[in-house]
């Protein structure tokens, strides 16, 4: 393996998550992509040779959409077998799959959780190929089990020699200006030079920093990482939305996404990613809805060609549809799909004033 980037996933264990002797330390991936598979094993071959942690590893089949929750097995890897079939016996786990558990059974299923609480994992490293950040699965290890999670869906090699060797605390210096900056205000308004423009309210809703450093219990972070993010107030969200780029391809022509209502209304476009898009909203009402709103602070993230990475390139904005009740929204769906959006200006509104955040791709 090469040195830098054996050094690189060394740091993760100890600068990102700050792992500690005796921690249970869980990571898994799915079946979706053999390099990504690879880079697990890296992972966990770095990991066992550490010698401080205890390694859990899964594999499994792909769930096929980013935010879908996983299967039985990598809950019972987490969580434990006393919990999950606690969950089972009072009927509350199919839902709980499905995402369609109502709010007072999820109360229910947070309390077995908490039961067995000890015998959750304390660190995950997601790297499976669809995401897991907004699941049941991950709220509950980190909202009630404490443990901290490091999601790396899409994860490529070369992100350990390119925005893996960030300036971890610059970074976060950068990232946490950004939120506090964005949490003055209530509106915000978005345009690009490709013909996006989007307008939302963002009241009551906390811009989050994900820095990557995952050393607080409970602390959830992409890595890479960074990026300033928020769940936009639902049903607030108008304008236009022209994608360039597919989650990892750049498209044949734009693809347009008419909003109103806080909703995608209406998508046209000649790129195949248009019939596929369709096809994913159609298949719940809530997959259409305007779930997130970002910004990139990572000054050594360039990829536009992977989400993971092309979301925390300094200066970009990503827009992501789908679920949003995992970071202070209130829609829940097996779907959450973000879309990068290059060179934009982004306004900051409120009733005293406006302020520009960032102007043709650059942070003021």
């Amino acid at each position: 393996m090469d040195r830098t980037i054996r050094k690189t996933i060394a740091d993760i264990y100890r600068v990102n998550l700050g792992v500690r002797n005796r921690e249970r330390l869980l990571i898994f991936t799915d079946d979706s992509d053999k390099e990504v598979v690879r880079i697990a094993g890296l992972f966990r071959e770095v990991g066992e040779g550490l010698g401080g942690p205890e390694i859990r590893y899964i594999e499994f089949p792909s769930t096929g959409s980013h935010g879908a929750e996983p299967p039985e097995p990598l809950w019972v890897e987490a969580f434990g077998r006393g919990a999950v079939e606690s969950i089972k016996s009072k009927g509350l786990f199919r839902p709980l799959l499905k995402k369609s558990a109502d709010r007072r059974s999820l109360s229910r299923i947070r309390t077995i959780i908490r039961r067995f609480r000890e015998d959750a994992v304390d660190v995950v490293i997601a790297l499976s190929y669809f995401s897991t950040t907004h699941t049941i699965f991950r709220d509950l290890l980190t909202g009630v089990c404490g443990a901290r999670y490091a999601s790396m869906p899409l994860f490529d090699i070369s992100m350990l020699k390119g925005p893996m060797r960030v300036d971890w605390r610059e970074m976060s210096k950068r990232t946490r200006r950004m939120a506090r900056r964005m949490d003055r205000y209530d509106t915000i308004e978005l345009s690009t030079p490709n013909g996006t423009s989007l307008r939302f309210s963002k009241k009551g809703r906390k811009a989050m920093a994900d820095t990557g450093i995952l050393t607080e219990s409970g602390s959830v972070s992409n890595l890479p990482a960074g990026e300033v993010y928020l769940a936009p107030v639902e049903g607030t969200a108008e304008g236009r939305l022209v994608l360039e780029w597919a989650p990892t391809r750049r498209l044949k022509s734009p693809v347009i996404l008419d909003v109103e209502g806080g909703v995608v209304r209406g998508i046209s476009g000649d790129d195949e990613y248009a019939e596929v898009l369709q096809e994913r909203l159609s298949e719940r009402p809530e997959n259409a809805n305007i779930a997130e709103f970002g910004i990139g602070t990572n000054d050594r993230a360039s990829r536009p060609d992977n989400i993971l990475e092309s979301e925390k390139i300094l200066g970009t904005v990503h827009i992501a549809l789908g679920d949003n009740s995992s970071f202070g929204g209130k829609v829940r769906t097996p779907f959450h799909q973000d879309f990068i959006f290059f060179n934009p200006t982004v306004v900051l509104i409120s009733r005293t004033g406006r302020t520009t955040l960032i102007k043709d791709g650059r942070p003021y």
